[in-house]
C-alpha cells in the first residue's frame, strides 16, 4: 500500500464523501488512489472554488470539508479560500501536493515553502515527513479543524513520500470531543448580571448556528423578553418570524439597531466573532458592558468591554442560565417599535416596479419564492449589504453570508456543495457581475457537469457596486469601477446552462419560480439599480431615535 492510499483510508475513515480540487503532477499518487476510494473527487475550475466548496460543505455539516491541490499555483490559487474558510470558522482540511524532500532545501521548480505560507490562515498545518506520521496527522487535522472555534488546517504531502510503499498502518479511532458547562461561580455572575440589567439586548453571532443552539436560544430570550439581533453571518439562528426578531446588525454608518443600541444597557452576546463584524459598528463608543457567552473567551478589545465569560457549550451554558435568570413578562419598551420598522420596509417593495430594478424589489420577490428550509447563499458586493439587512430568515444555515474574509467569488462554488448536501432543497446563489465572471462563471461548467439545478441570481449593474458605494459615501465620485460584460443568456446556455433575463421588474417572481423549476443550473440575468445604495446611507443618516 502506497502512503497516498492510507491518506485516502483515514479521509474515508473520518467521514469524507466528497473532495474538491484539480489534479496536478505532485499529487498524482492521491489522485490514483481516489480511483479505489468510497469518496466522490469533484474536479473544479480553480484551486478556489474547490476551497468555497469545502468550506461550506463544513459549514453545513459541521464536519470538515476537503480540499485538494498541487504545489506552488494550485496551492497558491487554493490560499485564499483556505484563509476565507478559517475566518468564517468553517471546519475544512486543505491538503496540497509537494515537490519532493530531495528538493526541498535549494531552490526548486514551483516549490514554496507552504508550510510557512499557510500558517496564518489556519488552525494548524503539517508536512507529512515520513508515510508512518499520516493516521496521526489526519487525525488531529480533523480534530482542531472541527474543534471550538472551528477553522482551516492544512497538510502539505511531498510526492516522494506520497509513492513510498507503508504496512501495517490504519487509521486512527476518532474520539469525539464536548464542550463542558461553565463554572458555577460564572453562571451565577452572568445570571445576576442579566437580572440587574432593565435594556439588555441580545447579539447572535454564527457560533449559535455551529452549535445547534438555536432552540436554547429562543428560550433563553423568551424567558427575559429581549429583543435578538444577528449578524450577518448569524441569521437564521433566531427566526426573523419572531415578535423579539429585529434587524440585523452589521451594515455601515447608522441604522435601525443603532436606535436600539442607544437605549441598551446591557449585550448579551452569543457565540458572536470579531470577524463577523467589529464591536465598533455597535458599541462605537465602548459604553455598553458585554456578557459574553461562547466557546471561547473574548477577544480583547476596547470596544467590546466584557463584564463576564460564560464559556463552554453555548447550548448547555443558555439552558444553565434559564434556571437563574429572572422570567421577563413584557419586551424590553424599544423592540415592537424597532420590528415594526423594519417590517414596513420589507413589505413597501412588493408592488414596485421600477426598472431596472431596486435591491429591495429583488430581495422581496426572492423571499417570497423561497421555503423556509431553501438555501440562498450570497456573494460578496452591495447585493449582501442588501441581504443580509433586508432578508428574513427563519432557519439556521438558509442565508449563507462569508462575512469573515468576504471574498469575492464564494455563492457558485457554495451552492453546488449546499446542492450535494441538501438535494431536495432549492439552492440559489445571489451573486454580481463582478464576481460572477470573477469566479462564479468557471464553477458554472462544474454545476453542468454535475448536473445539479442550481440557481444563480446575477445581479448586473456592470460595475463593483460596494466599492462605488463606498466612494459615492467618502468622496462623492466614483473611480475605476466599470467594467463591461457578456451576453450572460448565451454564456450560460453556451456551458449547458439555461438562461433568462429579466425585461420588467413584474417578471422577476415568475422568473425566479420557473427557474427553481428546471433539472439544469439556470443562470437569471436581474438588471439592478443601485442608485438605492446612497439613497439608503442618506435616509438611514437622517434617521432619528426617539
Amino acid at each position: 500500500m502506497r502512503a497516498a492510499d492510507l491518506l485516502i483510508r483515514c479521509l474515508e475513515n473520518e467521514g469524507v464523501k466528497y473532495m474538491f480540487g484539480v489534479p496536478g503532477e505532485e499529487n498524482l499518487d492521491v489522485m490514483d488512489a481516489l480511483l479505489s476510494s468510497n469518496i466522490e473527487f469533484i474536479t473544479t475550475r480553480h484551486e478556489t472554488g474547490a476551497a468555497f466548496m469545502a468550506g461550506i460543505m463544513g459549514r453545513l455539516t459541521g464536519k470538515p470539508g476537503v480540499c485538494l491541490s498541487t504545489l506552488g499555483p494550485g496551492a497558491t490559487n487554493m490560499l485564499t479560500g483556505v484563509a476565507d474558510g478559517n475566518m468564517d470558522r468553517t471546519p475544512l482540511v486543505a491538503i496540497t501536493g509537494q515537490a519532493g524532500l530531495d528538493r526541498l532545501h535549494k531552490e526548486s521548480h514551483q516549490a514554496y515553502d507552504l508550510i510557512s505560507m499557510y500558517r496564518p490562515v489556519t488552525k494548524w498545518n503539517a508536512t507529512v515527513s515520513t508515510p508512518d506520521t499520516i493516521p496521526e496527522i489526519v487525525r488531529k487535522a480533523f480534530m482542531i479543524s472541527a474543534t471550538a472555534k472551528p477553522g482551516a488546517t492544512h497538510i502539505d504531502l511531498p510526492e516522494d513520500v506520497a509513492g513510498k510503499e507503508v504496512e501495517g498502518l490504519s487509521p486512527l479511532k476518532i474520539t469525539e470531543l464536548k464542550n463542558g458547562e461553565a463554572s458555577e461561580t460564572n453562571l451565577n455572575e452572568g445570571a445576576a448580571i442579566i437580572n440587574k440589567a432593565k435594556r439588555p439586548l441580545i447579539l447572535v453571532g454564527n457560533g449559535v448556528t455551529r452549535t445547534n443552539s438555536s432552540e436554547e436560544l429562543a428560550a433563553f430570550a423568551e424567558k427575559i423578553q429581549t429583543p435578538v439581533t444577528a449578524t450577518f453571518m448569524g441569521k437564521g439562528a433566531f427566526p426573523a418570524s419572531h415578535p423579539l426578531s429585529i434587524d440585523s446588525v452589521g451594515i455601515s454608518g447608522k441604522d435601525y439597531i443603532n436606535c436600539a443600541l442607544e437605549k441598551t444597557d446591557l449585550i448579551i452576546a452569543v457565540g458572536y466573532d470579531m470577524t463577523e463584524i467589529p464591536p465598533t459598528r455597535f458599541n462605537p463608543e465602548g459604553k455598553i458592558p458585554v456578557l459574553h457567552i461562547d466557546t471561547l473567551n473574548a477577544e480583547v478589545d476596547a470596544h467590546y468591554p466584557v463584564v463576564c465569560n460564560i464559556v463552554g457549550d453555548i447550548a448547555t451554558n443558555l439552558k444553565a442560565l434559564m434556571e437563574k435568570i429572572e422570567k421577563r413578562n413584557e419586551p424590553v419598551e424599544f423592540t415592537e417599535e424597532i420590528r415594526k420598522e423594519v417590517l414596513e420596509e420589507f413589505n413597501q417593495f412588493e408592488s414596485d416596479n421600477h426598472f431596472p430594478l431596486k435591491p429591495q424589489k429583488i430581495i422581496y420577490d426572492l423571499r417570497k419564492v423561497m421555503g423556509e428550509e431553501d438555501i440562498v447563499i450570497s456573494d460578496v458586493g452591495a447585493h449582501k449589504m442588501w441581504i443580509a439587512r433586508m432578508y428574513p430568515t427563519y432557519k439556521p444555515n438558509t442565508c449563507l453570508i462569508s462575512n469573515g474574509l468576504a471574498s469575492m467569488g464564494i455563492s457558485v462554488p457554495g451552492a453546488i456543495a449546499a446542492k450535494l448536501v441538501h438535494p431536495e432543497r432549492n439552492v440559489v446563489a445571489v451573486i454580481g457581475d463582478g464576481a460572477f465572471l470573477m469566479q462564479g462563471c468557471a464553477e458554472l461548467e462544474t454545476a453542468v457537469r454535475l448536473k445539479l439545478p442550481i440557481v444563480i441570481l446575477l445581479w448586473r449593474d456592470n460595475g463593483y457596486g460596494l466599492i462605488e458605494w463606498k466612494q459615492e459615501n467618502q468622496f462623492h465620485r466614483p473611480s475605476h469601477i466599470k467594467f463591461g460584460n457578456p451576453d450572460f443568456v448565451q454564456l450560460a446556455e453556451s456551458f449547458g446552462a439555461k438562461g433568462m433575463r429579466v425585461n420588467k421588474a413584474e417578471e422577476l417572481e415568475s422568473t425566479i419560480e420557473e427557474a427553481l423549476k428546471q433539472n439544469v443550473p439556470v443562470v437569471i440575468d436581474c438588471p439592478v439599480d443601485y442608485s438605492e445604495n446612497v439613497k439608503l446611507t442618506e435616509r438611514l443618516n437622517n434617521l432619528k431615535c426617539d
